[in-house]
């Protein structure tokens, strides 16, 4: 009766060990993806702040009268906590018909970032 095989009711140590570091290795690869994924979120916030803060900028200097429409620069605290810089060039073409904005939003959220906004206004 000794020749008979012997039949297993569980896992032994080595299959639970094993088991164990591949759900290790899974779960930490997860975690770097989700790392990277609160990053990326992140940064798409502050780029659509900016964009909004550059946006807000061209609506009020194309509602301005063509004389009124001067070079300038300026900040806020958006609400996320980071401090947006903003500055903004008018330039007049050859025969004084059109006019073209540039519109920078420059901020820090510990790289240093910047969004351009370049827009023709006609007379």
């Amino acid at each position: 009766m000794m020749n008979q095989s012997i039949k297993s009711n569980g896992f032994s140590l080595v299959e639970v060990l094993v088991a164990l570091v591949i759900l290790s290795i899974a779960l930490l690869a997860l975690a770097g993806l989700m790392v990277y994924a609160t990053k990326s979120n992140s940064f798409a916030g502050h780029m659509t702040e900016a964009t909004t803060f550059a946006q807000d900028k061209l609506e009020e200097l194309r509602a301005r009268s063509w004389v009124n429409m001067t070079p300038g620069s300026d900040s806020t605290k958006m609400s996320t906590g980071l401090d947006f810089s903003r500055a903004w060039s008018v330039t007049t073409n050859a025969d004084g018909t059109l006019r073209t904005v540039t519109i920078t939003v420059n901020w820090n959220d510990g790289v240093s970032r910047s969004i351009t906004f370049l827009s023709a206004i006609a007379q």
